[in-house]
């Protein structure tokens, strides 16, 4: 199951659990109860408030951790161990990208930043369907590592509206396939 699908189904759950709810209520409205039956229903309600949040809970932190866990930003402030790194500069309405070549198979390190203002870091596979993306911050250099299987044109694109040129600041990065082409 892809992760929107995953998305949707917890969406039409919750939803599906506050309509019961909300036609519980309605169906109790204008019903007579007596002092200890509003004492049961009271308590019932704590019950199902405490047993509730922490069904919430534990699937916020759950769904947290399972679509967390794999995203591709390192630590910023150790050793990565890629196999290469490409160091990327963008600028007011630049990338330079050096080496602009790897070996497919390769487990790359981008170091991104910038020298003038924000902008956002996009990496779009041969296919045209984004791999990777952080931010490019003046003194600053985000790393990110990126395992790039397939060779082909990558394109970097600028995420972040950073000016008038902002819509044309794509670069291209080469993944050469293994015996160099």
């Amino acid at each position: 199951m892809i992760l929107q699908d995953m998305i949707g189904s917890i969406a039409l759950a919750g939803v599906s659990l506050v309509g019961l709810i909300f036609l519980v209520v309605i169906s109790q409205a204008g019903k007579p109860a007596d002092e200890a039956a509003r004492t049961r229903a009271a308590r019932a309600a704590g019950r199902l408030q405490g047993w509730v949040f922490a069904v919430l809970l534990l699937g916020f932190v759950g769904g947290s951790w399972a679509t967390l866990r794999n995203l591709p930003i390192p630590v910023q402030d150790v050793e990565l161990g890629a196999d290469h790194v490409v160091e990327v500069v963008g600028g007011m309405w630049y990338w330079m990208i050096s080496p602009d070549s790897v070996p497919a198979g390769s487990l790359v390190e981008f170091r991104v930043t910038s020298v003038d203002v924000n902008h956002g870091f996009a990496l779009y596979g041969p296919e045209g369907r984004i791999l990777a993306q952080t931010q490019a911050m003046p003194k600053y250099t985000n790393r990110l590592l990126v395992d790039l299987d397939t060779p082909g044109t990558y394109t970097v694109q600028c995420l972040e509206y950073c000016g008038i040129g902002h819509a044309p600041m794509k670069a291209s990065f080469q993944v050469t396939a293994a015996g160099g082409n």
